[in-house]
C-alpha cells in the first residue's frame, strides 16, 4: 500500500472488521468519519490509500488509483495485472485480519466506486468465504471471467448500493452487474437510491449500518 491505512479501533471487544477501499483520486482518510458514524462498536474498519499511479482515463495525471482506468465503456479496455495486482494486495489485507484473529467469515470487504469494484472483485475470488460484501456505485471488473472466475462461495452476501442519476460509474452498469451476480450468487441485493448522484447520503450509510449488523452481531 502507499501509505499506512487510516485504522478505526473497535470500541468494545474487537469480534469483526470491515476493509473498506476509497474510490479514484480519494484516500482512505476519504470515507472515515462516514465509517465512524455507523456505531458498531465490535467493529474494526480498515481503510488503506491506493499508491498514486498514472491514469489513462484523466488524461494519464497521477492520483491514487487501486489500477488503471483506461474506459467509460463496459465493454472498453481493463487493466487486467493491474486488478489482479491490486486484489492480490487486498488477500494480504484480509489475511492480516485473519493472523490477528479475526476469522475469514467475520471481515467484510467494503468500498465505493472504484474501490467498491476491486472489493467486489476480490471478495468474489478469495478462496475462504468472507462475512459479505458492501459494493457502493461500483461495478464487476472483468465481468466476461465470471462466474468462471468465482472461487465459488455462492452464500456470500452482498449489497449493492447505487444512485439512479449517477453520470460517473452510470446506474445502468450496477444494475447488469446485479443481473450478472444474480446467475452465480444466491444473497445479492441492490438498493436504488432516487436522485443520488456518484457519491453517498445518509439513508445509504443507514443501510449499510444495517446490513453490517446482520451480518456480524
Amino acid at each position: 500500500m502507499a501509505s499506512s491505512p487510516l485504522i478505526i479501533s473497535s470500541i468494545e471487544k474487537h469480534t469483526a472488521s470491515v476493509i473498506f477501499l476509497h474510490g479514484l483520486g480519494d484516500t482512505g482518510h476519504g470515507w472515515g468519519a462516514a465509517l465512524q458514524m455507523l456505531k458498531l462498536p465490535h467493529i474494526k474498519y480498515i481503510c488503506p490509500t491506493a499508491p498514486s499511479m498514472p491514469v489513462t482515463l484523466n488524461a494519464g495525471i497521477k492520483m491514487p488509483s487501486w489500477f488503471d482506468l483506461k474506459s467509460l465503456n463496459a465493454d472498453g479496455p481493463e487493466d487486467e495485472e493491474g486488478i489482479k495486482r491490486a486484489s492480490e494486495r487486498v488477500f494480504q489485507m484480509i489475511e492480516a485480519e485473519e493472523e490477528s484473529g479475526i476469522p475469514s467469515n467475520r471481515i467484510v470487504l467494503g468500498g465505493f466506486s472504484q474501490g467498491g469494484a476491486l472489493a467486489l472483485y476480490s471478495a468474489l475470488r478469495y478462496s475462504k468465504p468472507l462475512a459479505g460484501v458492501i459494493a457502493l456505485s461500483c461495478w464487476l471488473p472483468l465481468y466476461k471471467q465470471f462466474p468462471f472466475a468465482s472461487a465459488g462461495h455462492n452464500d456470500m452476501p452482498i449489497f449493492q448500493c447505487h444512485g439512479d442519476l449517477d453520470t460517473i460509474v452510470p446506474y445502468k452498469w450496477g444494475r447488469m452487474t446485479h443481473e450478472l451476480l444474480k446467475t452465480f450468487m444466491n444473497k445479492v441485493e441492490l438498493k436504488t437510491y432516487r436522485g443520488l448522484c456518484h457519491s453517498s447520503n445518509e439513508e445509504e450509510m443507514r443501510d449499510v449500518a444495517n446490513f453490517l449488523e446482520k451480518l456480524v452481531q
